[in-house]
């Protein structure tokens, strides 16, 4: 076993973010990274400020981890964690694989599971022509021709939005089932959105950009960029055997300061679902989480309360 002040699970800008602040607060922290989840997609982000021509997320992670690097107290460990227990009176052990690690302190930062349609060489095309963000992708597809992908009123409402970005959208239930309300519907209708209830059977495209989806019915529909909004699934494993509280939502409950309902215990980033699931969100939360979990290591005589 090797002890560490803190253990942050993920590598994503949340948990790099909670590494750094640990980090220069003189911790000694451990960061698990398996190298997966949405930032190591093709996407470039253009709403981190500081970044006049945007930056891919694959490359705000390197320069996340090269600033980790700097110091001697943080180390990258590529592990995927498979179980956590403890509390904060006995010190917390997470395991891989044949090994075990303690700490006194732990954030999670492991993200969600994006539920992407799948198909031939699907991962190439994230990023680049497939998305699931207005916010982060909606300004550079102005204009240009849209597929939504959904079934249900999201899917619908983000149809909505994006119309006021472009006239050409279209919306694919790409599911058996259709659960648009008929509220949606009307709304859809009205704004001129068609909804084709059918599934995706291929793709046209190269290089990651797609250029047409054909259904399983055989409808062809030329496009530009497609937006999945097919939902995500919080990854939640090690929060729920630490036994911290989940909202309804199925994300991890935190307070403005990422704490969770388990004393020692942190979240940050999309797997809180605090804010809107941006880059720059998950920084802030990452730097909150750390900067609660120092505090909470201090000695009593250190503490106002």
């Amino acid at each position: 076993m090797q002890d560490a002040d803190a253990v942050v699970v993920g590598g994503g800008p949340a948990g790099l973010s909670a590494a750094l602040y640990l980090a220069r607060y003189n911790r000694e922290v451990l960061v698990f990274d398996t190298g997966h989840g949405r930032s190591t997609h093709h996407q470039t982000n253009h709403n981190y400020l500081g970044f006049p021509g945007g930056i891919p997320t694959v490359d705000l992670r390197k320069l996340g981890r090269e600033q980790l690097g700097r110091y001697a107290n943080a180390r990258i460990a590529h592990h995927l964690i498979t179980h956590a227990e403890g509390d904060a009176e006995r010190g917390f052990t997470v395991r891989s694989q044949g090994h075990s690690w303690r700490a006194r302190t732990l954030v999670l930062a492991t993200g969600v599971l994006d539920h992407f349609p799948h198909f031939t060489g699907w991962e190439s095309y994230v990023g680049r022509s497939m998305f699931w963000c207005i916010t982060c992708d909606g300004y550079e597809n102005r204009g240009r021709s849209i597929l939504v992908a959904g079934h249900t009123d999201a899917a619908a409402g983000e149809a909505m939005q994006l119309h006021s970005l472009t006239d050409r959208v279209r919306l694919l239930t790409n599911s058996a089932s259709d659960e648009i309300s008929p509220k949606f519907r009307r709304r859809l209708e009205g704004a001129g959105i068609p909804v084709v209830h059918d599934r995706i059977g291929e793709v046209e495209g190269a290089g990651g950009l797609l250029t047409a989806v054909v259904t399983r019915g055989g409808r062809r529909l030329e496009l530009d960029a497609l937006f999945s909004i097919q939902g995500a699934t919080p990854e939640t494993t090690l929060a729920r055997q630490l036994g911290v509280r989940l909202a309804p939502t199925g994300y991890v409950e935190v307070d403005s300061e990422q704490k969770t309902s388990v004393p020692g215990v942190y979240a940050a980033g999309d797997l809180t679902a605090l804010h809107s699931h941006q880059v720059t969100s998950a920084v802030h939360e990452g730097a909150q989480a750390a900067s609660a979990a120092n505090y909470f290591l201090h000695p009593p005589e250190l503490k106002a309360d």
